[in-house]
């Protein structure tokens, strides 16, 4: 039931495009396997083998830890209407942080959003799909206004002096914090 693609292909990329939610999976050594939902208009497909998602600033770094410790990263979107398929993206990422050069490249994929923290820019190493037939139908209503309204509301040199704070992962692990706010286009 199962498929496996080297690359991601038009179907693929509709499909992605229709889906307001998706999935973060990614694990290190000697560390918890760390799995996050994500919304917003957060993921663009920036080729058939390379992918991005904007991060926002939240409760942990998990993913950037990750990341650079281990580099695997696994991304699912789930098909909540018709057709019944679920799409996972197998690869290897980066955070892409705000000072880092390639920075302004890879944020002009994107609107930058109150809290924007890093990119995590994903080189697609194998696609796959399945059936779905097991997840349920689901209607969506709307984003929930909440993580955005929160940051926006934040003062700037605050906001920035506590992401400073935030070098460490759940389990230890180093990140790199974010130098500067985004308010938001």
């Amino acid at each position: 039931m199962a498929d496996f693609f080297e690359r991601l292909d038009d179907k693929h990329i509709a499909m992605i495009g229709k889906q307001p939610v998706f999935f973060v999976a990614t694990a290190a050594e000697d560390a918890r396997i760390n799995l996050s939902p994500k919304g917003y208009d957060a993921f663009r497909v920036i080729a058939p083998d390379r992918v991005a998602y904007l991060d926002l600033g939240g409760s942990g770094n998990e993913t950037h830890a990750h990341l650079a410790a281990d580099g695997r990263i696994t991304i699912m979107f789930c098909n909540f209407d018709r057709p019944a398929l679920i799409l996972r993206i197998y690869g290897t990422g980066r955070a892409v942080l705000p000072q880092d050069e390639d920075w302004d490249g890879l944020a002009a994929h994107f609107e930058m959003l109150p809290g924007t923290r890093q990119i995590f820019d994903i080189a697609v190493a194998s696609v796959q799909t399945s059936c779905g037939w097991g997840v349920p139908f689901m209607d969506y209503r709307d984003e929930r206004p909440t993580l955005k309204k929160a940051h926006a509301q934040s003062d700037a040199d605050e906001w920035v002096a506590k992401m400073q704070t935030r070098t460490r992962s759940i389990d230890g692990l180093p990140t790199r914090p974010t130098d500067r706010y985004f308010e938001g286009e």
